[in-house]
């Protein structure tokens, strides 16, 4: 049992934090929007993965580089983090584009 890829999402986790919390992006600036959001996309996305299992479109794979704990059959622990990494950098980078394209609009 190994922790690298559990290890690698929580590290990009961390990393988005650090960029929502410098630039006031996502929870910086509307915290208990972000909340919902983010809590929408990853129940979403988690009931997708289960609907998935069920119909035995996806299967875990075995491998060295994960931790094996899983929430469900075939769900690991990693599949829960990617999944709020996955929505959190689509909200951050969301937000950070529109606010590029609006600096560039002032511009003008």
């Amino acid at each position: 049992m190994t922790f690298v890829y559990l290890g690698v999402l929580l590290g990009g986790l961390i990393c988005m934090v650090l960029l929502d919390v410098r630039y006031r992006l996502v929870f910086g600036a509307e915290g208990a929007r972000a909340a919902i959001v983010l809590a929408i996309g990853v129940v979403f996305f988690l009931a997708w993965d289960l609907a998935g299992i069920a119909l035995g479109i996806f299967h875990r794979g075995e491998n060295a580089v994960s931790t094996g704990i899983l929430l469900a059959p075939e769900l690991p622990v990693e599949e829960l983090v990617f999944l709020a990494f996955l929505c959190y950098l689509t909200l951050v980078l969301y937000t950070g584009i529109v606010r590029l394209i609006a600096a560039r609009e002032e511009r003008r």
